[in-house]
């Protein structure tokens, strides 16, 4: 104990005190409480706790309250408890940050001392020391680009941002070429129009020098896409959160034109995105609603939109969207996503329930890409 802590003693020497004060011997304070002094003696000799009970009798025996000697007994029991694992302050500072289990579960870091949970933390966020950790002492992260002013990448969101990039730096791509990302473009979106070939959209990006990697969303972690760049190289993060054909088409079109306008390169941060239904355009940065614009003209050509919605208003049916999908050569459910996002801006609460039947899961189609860690599979990196 420290010398400026109070040594606090056993409930049983201020009973002996008491009964001292009261000319009182221990059998007569036994046979107050109904006792044997054999049962009382181990009390007063600190070998035995006083239980509940045992503070109610007390309390009556002495007038005071019960909760007094509970209490006695439980600043006694503190005192003399084990000193506890230095590991559980270590797990709890990392776990109130960061999702720890999480990550252990899907094999990020692995299951160890708490001493070894440092090393691995500085190992996963590429730093030196715990304090250069983002997000360790609540403030964003240097190269995480926010929404809004107000709005902050949350632990889980970093975490899945670094480790986009950790199998990212992994893996060989060839020198990035504008030219030939924008050469690519046509022929990438020939490959939205059947969802069987969706599958081949990172291996042209690739070749343009554009590392396209698959991270499987964490709990709550909100994020559907990143642009990020390792110096002059860009990677293309995607979490398949919403897993449909229209989100996935639209995110990955969206991160291009980051790459495209060379977005957050001089300053070597990543816009992460979220893409819900009550996305606030006009609350973005610039760079974000030029994206969103590029994105949307890239699926379906705005102004054929716009007519087709007028001609057709409400009445839309099934056949209007599968004619204008073939006429526009793209997959029927980037129609519908059009559509309900239009709709959803003209006040339509019920938009995103029209021809939901399309809206198929596409992550059985990336599940070969290497540059994948989810789903049943950890993308081996090393730390």
């Amino acid at each position: 104990m420290k010398d400026n802590v109070r040594i606090i003693d056993h409930p049983g020497t201020f009973v002996l005190e008491e009964m001292e004060a009261r000319g009182w011997s221990q059998q007569d304070l036994a046979y107050i409480l109904g006792m044997s002094a054999s049962q009382l003696n181990p009390i007063l000799k600190g070998k035995h706790g006083i239980s509940s009970d045992m503070a109610v009798a007390l309390g009556e025996a002495f007038d005071v309250p019960a909760q007094f000697f509970a209490n006695l007994q439980k600043q006694y029991e503190l005192q003399n408890a084990k000193s506890p694992n230095p590991g559980v302050r270590t797990r709890a500072n990392w776990l109130s940050h960061f999702p720890i289990r999480e990550m252990i579960k899907r094999g990020w870091i692995e299951k160890t001392e708490a001493d070894l949970l440092d090393l691995q933390m500085m190992r996963f966020f590429d730093k030196n020391r715990i304090e250069d950790i983002p997000g360790v002492d609540g403030k964003v992260m240097a190269y995480a680009a926010k929404k809004s002013d107000d709005e902050e990448l949350t632990g889980n969101q970093l975490v899945w941002l670094h480790r986009v990039r950790k199998i990212a730096k992994a893996a060989g791509a060839p020198t990035y070429e504008r030219v030939k990302l924008l050469q690519a473009l046509p022929n990438i979106r020939a490959h939205m129009f059947d969802a069987e070939d969706f599958g081949e959209i990172p291996a042209l990006l690739l070749t343009c020098g554009v590392r396209v990697v698959f991270v499987q969303p964490l709990p709550g972690s909100q994020i559907d896409g990143v642009c990020t760049w390792l110096e002059d190289e860009p990677v293309i993060g995607l979490s398949l959160r919403l897993n449909r054909p229209d989100n996935l088409c639209f995110v990955l079109r969206h991160e291009i034109e980051h790459i495209l306008q060379e977005d957050g390169k001089d300053g070597s941060y990543s816009h992460v995105d979220v893409f819900d239904n009550d996305r606030d355009v006009s609350s973005l940065p610039e760079e974000e609603r030029r994206a969103d614009e590029a994105a949307a003209e890239f699926l379906v050509p705005q102004d054929k939109l716009e007519s087709f919605m007028r001609r057709k208003g409400k009445w839309i049916s099934e056949d209007d969207v599968i004619a204008f999908s073939a006429r526009h050569q793209i997959h029927p459910a980037i129609v519908i996503g059009q559509i309900q996002k239009y709709r959803h801006r003209k006040g339509d609460e019920r938009a995103y329930a029209f021809l939901r039947r399309y809206m198929t899961r596409i992550e059985e189609h990336f599940m070969d890409w290497p540059l994948r860690d989810g789903w049943g599979k950890v993308a081996e990196i090393g730390l």
